[in-house]
């Protein structure tokens, strides 16, 4: 029947006073910051030579006048090629130039996509891959292989020689012929520290050992032999109900 009535001056709820605090941001030099160094600043001239930069133009020529800006990734890759293997900020500024676009819109390419190095690598660039499926098919192992074996460098780091650069990267797309390693351009599958080895080994010699899998077996095919697709395909009309003949 009546309200109930409320006092005017209700008691606060104790709060547990809570500190504000922060931790100093951390940024990753190797990623996203360009610094000048004597070999990596804009004033290192770079063009591409007569053949790369005809290559450049039919490439260029695949895309309208107006989108000729999405050949920022092969004109990347095309300079990062001829220039030993690394994407230099005076190739960025190159192919920006080429493309008549903004040289930061080059940069956030060849800063996002790891196939672009920034930094000089070896003559041979080993790259190892340890995701899951390669990682339960000993990887590490792999990986120890490579690293001992080339003088105990460890992932990130080039031999002094300068014949090879070795990191540990995510997954190469190989998973069914794990553990593998990417080697310039090829794929070794299949692995064992043996014939793991075997691969560097040749490579230092200046030599191209036959890409794919080192276990014998052709492409991803079971290593027990084939179990589906083993008889003589259909043929036309074979298997239809009389009137489909």
């Amino acid at each position: 029947m009546f309200a109930t009535r409320l006092p005017k001056h209700l008691p606060r709820p104790h709060l547990a006073c809570r500190k504000i605090s922060s931790t100093t941001s951390k940024r990753s030099d190797a990623l996203f910051v360009h610094r000048d160094t004597p070999y990596n600043n804009p004033k290192v001239p770079f063009e591409f030579n007569a053949e790369n930069l005809k290559r450049a133009q039919e490439i260029i020529s695949h895309y309208p006048p107006q989108y000729k800006k999405a050949a920022t990734i092969p004109l990347l890759d095309l300079g990062q090629r001829q220039n030993k293997g690394w994407t230099s900020i005076s190739v960025m500024n190159y192919v920006a130039k080429l493309l008549e676009m903004p040289p930061m819109r080059v940069y956030e390419v060849a800063t996002f996509y790891t196939m672009f190095n920034r930094e000089p690598i070896g003559e041979n660039f080993v790259q190892v891959c340890t995701t899951t499926p390669c990682m339960l098919r000993g990887s590490y192992d792999i990986l120890d292989t490579v690293c001992a074996h080339l003088g105990g460098v460890k992932p990130g780091e080039t031999t002094k020689n300068g014949k090879f650069t070795v990191i540990e990267v995510e997954c190469q797309g190989a998973c069914s012929n794990a553990p593998m390693m990417v080697v310039n351009d090829d794929f070794y599958e299949d692995l064992t520290p043996a014939t793991t080895k075997k691969v560097l080994d040749a490579f230092a010699k200046g030599e191209k050992p036959k890409p794919g899998p080192q276990s014998g077996r052709h492409t991803s095919e079971n290593s027990a032999g084939l179990t589906a697709l083993t008889s003589k395909p259909y043929g036309p009309g074979e298997f239809c109900t009389p009137e489909f003949r």
